[in-house]
């Protein structure tokens, strides 16, 4: 995707992608998550608000707008900004 998605839009194609589960995130402001993993891909879009994801050591300041993708098992940590953020998120399971 290219341009501003709606949710609809954003579920069309993740489930063109062969994604099977869309959840509508809410993250408090300043929440952290310590280093976990998830049994599913990941397809994610940051609708409203900002984070920070951790990868070892490659910090990815996501912003409102931002798109990304993180692999099933992947170790990561988020950091979520003053505002807290609203994340699309699409599940491969």
């Amino acid at each position: 995707m290219t341009t501003t998605p709606t949710l609809e839009s954003f579920t069309a194609q993740s489930m063109d992608e062969g994604f099977d589960e869309i959840l509508v995130r809410e993250w408090d402001a300043g929440l952290k998550l310590d280093t976990h993993t998830h049994p599913f891909d990941v397809s994610a879009y940051v609708a409203r608000g900002e984070y920070w994801l951790t990868l070892g050591e490659e910090v990815k300041h996501l912003r409102t707008g931002d798109f990304f993708r993180l692999a099933r098992n992947v170790p990561h940590a988020e950091l979520y900004g003053p505002e807290g953020a609203t994340v699309w998120v699409a599940r491969a399971n």
